[in-house]
């Protein structure tokens, strides 16, 4: 069945890793019989920021608060034309694929910046005007897939389970879990590339290319993170994890089901 899904990627480089890996995304979606829907934030020159000029018919113009002036522009459909533009592209996906490289353990501020201009009240956040009633495995984008590409300089080695950079599933939790699962996707495995400073024969890239492609292959397959959802029962209170779930655990692994600590 023909699925439509927006490929969201961050680098300014059009011969980089990251770019060669959205090639890759594209051939093999497309191929698939899939419709690809790109969001090439450098190639928009996005702007990053989030600030006053998101809110020009401002509720107060005295103050700004965010919240406030983020519902009443999503609300009344008076939003900037590319913070829409993106909200309708998420809406009409089936699933989200973000590629980008590791810059100082997280996502570069461009993409950052795109999460935290598109999600609106009441679009990413503070859905049917519930406050946080609709997050973590419900919201907007509930039943939409979710899978990260993430290319990084440093060895695997760094990223172990004891590693000095720390596990790239705990650095990306706040993706993961918080941007992607919190409006409710089901958030896939994340896909790392280790080592791309060393990454330099043709045979070396045709490999890292074959393994993208086939997770790209498996996007509709494959099962998501079992992260365990707000309503789900775990939480009583809805933001707290009840004393029978994951007893004696604590930390970001807590609010993974099954999770081995």
């Amino acid at each position: 069945m023909k699925k439509k899904i927006l490929v969201v990627y961050a680098h300014p480089e059009p011969t980089s890793l990251t770019r060669t890996l959205v090639q890759v995304t594209v051939e093999t979606l497309e191929k698939q019989g899939h419709e690809v829907i790109h969001s090439d934030l450098y190639g928009m020159h996005w702007k990053a920021v989030f600030d006053e000029n998101d809110f020009p018919d401002r509720v107060d113009p005295n103050r700004l608060s965010f919240i406030a002036e983020s519902a009443h522009a999503y609300v009344l459909g008076r939003q900037t034309e590319d913070v829409a533009t993106e909200q309708a592209k998420l809406s009409s996906a089936d699933a989200v694929i973000l590629q980008f490289p590791l810059w100082w353990f997280g996502v570069p501020a461009i993409l950052k910046g795109w999460i935290e201009r598109v999600y609106a009240y009441g679009f990413g956040y503070g859905y049917k005007n519930e406050g946080n009633r609709y997050r973590y495995g419900d919201g907007a984008l509930k039943g939409k897939k979710a899978l990260v590409s993430v290319v990084a300089g440093g060895p695997p080695e760094d990223y172990g389970p004891r590693g000095i950079n720390g596990p790239m599933d705990q650095l990306l939790f706040p993706l993961t879990h918080g941007a992607l699962f919190y409006p409710g996707m089901d958030v896939l495995p994340i896909h790392p590339v280790y080592g791309a400073t060393h990454i330099a024969t043709a045979a070396e890239v045709e490999d890292v290319k074959e393994a993208w492609r086939c997770r790209v292959r498996r996007l509709f397959e494959d099962a998501p993170i079992p992260f365990r959802s707000q309503n789900g029962g775990g939480y009583p209170d809805r933001h707290t994890l009840g004393d029978n779930v994951a007893p004696g655990q604590n930390g970001l692994l807590a609010h993974i089901a099954g999770e081995a600590r």
